[in-house]
């Protein structure tokens, strides 16, 4: 109520603004030129008459003549008056088309079904839906399944693997496979609890990727919510490496989901300044940034995406043709390194088959590319991958 209290006030004021130089203009306009002359010969006729200069019948005879042009000249003034246009009217139209206007807008873009929300309020709403977060164990069960479809052969393999990998308990390998392939699938549950399997054979010498595959697969699994189980992993994480993309960007995520878009923002941002543009979790916080900076009231754009710049495009042409390739082949060896360590999108690894075609190694073109389907099996990406691997000649 006081919100509306105020903004009428506020409208008040700039209608009273508006209306003021009009109503001061009315006030102060002066009377048509002609008028005011006739109405001077009407008062020295009466002085005349009064001084005997003039008789009774050529007093009334000029009264008479006066008065007609008088009402002439008033009448002209009215006419050229009308033709200016009326300016009430228009100052009426013109603040409700301001006041309206405002409060369209508002409408639009404001929440005004909502009470007012002070800050401390909000602060402790969020605190609360924080805490009012179901399990890791709860999401789990209630998220929705999400099936993906895959040839009936990857279908067959992996099934026998899922019979296979718990009969060996110990079998790393086994276990990392069906975590990966379960993941490919769909089946997020079942990838994290084979994680977590994965984590637990390797103690001590589990690596920080590993344990960020295990926090990718139960955001999945519980439906994309951020769990405090997932957040207790996070902190951790970030203890080791404050400038880690993944975990910033599930930190930005939690304070999304619970009414904090200025810290999402805040993690956000961190991921994508120190980030790999190119890493999934970099692309998602670029994503999803933009809503969280103008629910936080921050004026936020994002950087371009980094490219070669003029000097390096320069310094390429100016290569002979073995440094040019030996330049490319280190882009390649980088690039495959990363993919291998860290995984990637399907474009760079279509871009890593594609370059390989180029450099004429067509067997390992062929050997990434059974492995990217592995990778994307019953994805719509695994497309983009295989449109490079037909260009390199290794589909088949």
């Amino acid at each position: 109520m006081l919100f509306w209290i105020i903004a009428a006030g506020l409208s008040a004021i700039v209608l009273a603004a508006l209306l003021a130089p009009l109503r001061r203009r009315d006030e102060n306009e002066a009377p048509a030129p002609d008028v005011a002359f006739y109405k001077g010969q009407m008062s020295e006729i009466e002085n005349e008459h009064e001084r005997g200069l003039l008789s009774e019948e050529e007093t009334e005879r000029a009264r008479t003549e006066i008065a007609r042009r008088l009402l002439a000249a008033d009448r002209s003034g009215r006419r050229e008056a009308l033709g200016r246009g009326p300016a009430w009217p228009a100052a009426a139209l013109g603040a409700v088309v301001l006041i309206g206007g405002a409060f369209l807008v508002y409408a639009d873009l404001g929440a005004p079904g909502l009470p007012d929300q002070p800050l401390q309020a909000r602060l402790a709403a969020a605190q609360e839906l924080r805490a009012a977060r179901p399990s890791q164990q709860q999401a789990e069960s209630r998220a929705p399944a999400t099936p993906v479809q895959a040839p009936q052969e990857y279908l067959d393999m992996v099934a026998e693997l899922r019979a296979a990998v718990p009969e060996r308990p110990e079998d790393l390998t086994g276990w990392t496979l069906l975590s990966r392939h379960e993941a490919a699938l769909g089946n997020y549950t079942a990838a994290a609890r084979a994680q977590e399997r994965v984590i637990a054979l390797k103690g001590a010498a589990a690596t920080f990727e590993d344990r960020l595959a295990l926090i990718d697969r139960m955001v999945a699994a519980a439906g994309g919510l951020v769990s405090a189980d997932v957040e207790e992993r996070l902190t951790q994480l970030l203890a080791e490496r404050d400038d880690a993309a993944g975990p910033l960007y599930y930190m930005g995520l939690l304070h999304a989901q619970t009414e904090r878009p200025d810290l999402a923002f805040r993690y956000w941002k961190r991921a994508i300044e120190q980030g790999d543009p190119a890493a999934p979790h970099v692309a998602l916080a670029r994503a999803q940034i933009p809503r969280a900076a103008a629910l936080a009231g921050v004026d936020y754009s994002l950087p371009p995406l980094p490219g070669p710049s003029a000097a390096d495009i320069e310094a390429a042409g100016e290569m002979t043709a073995e440094d040019r390739e030996g330049m490319i082949r280190g882009m390649v060896e980088g690039l495959a390194s990363r993919l291998a360590e860290t995984g990637g999108s399907a474009e760079e690894w279509a871009r890593l088959i594609g370059a390989l075609g180029v450099l004429g190694e067509r067997e390992r073109a062929a050997a990434i590319w059974a492995e990217a389907q592995q990778v994307f099996a019953g994805t719509p990406d695994l497309e983009q991958v295989r449109a490079a691997a037909r260009e390199a000649g290794v589909e088949g």
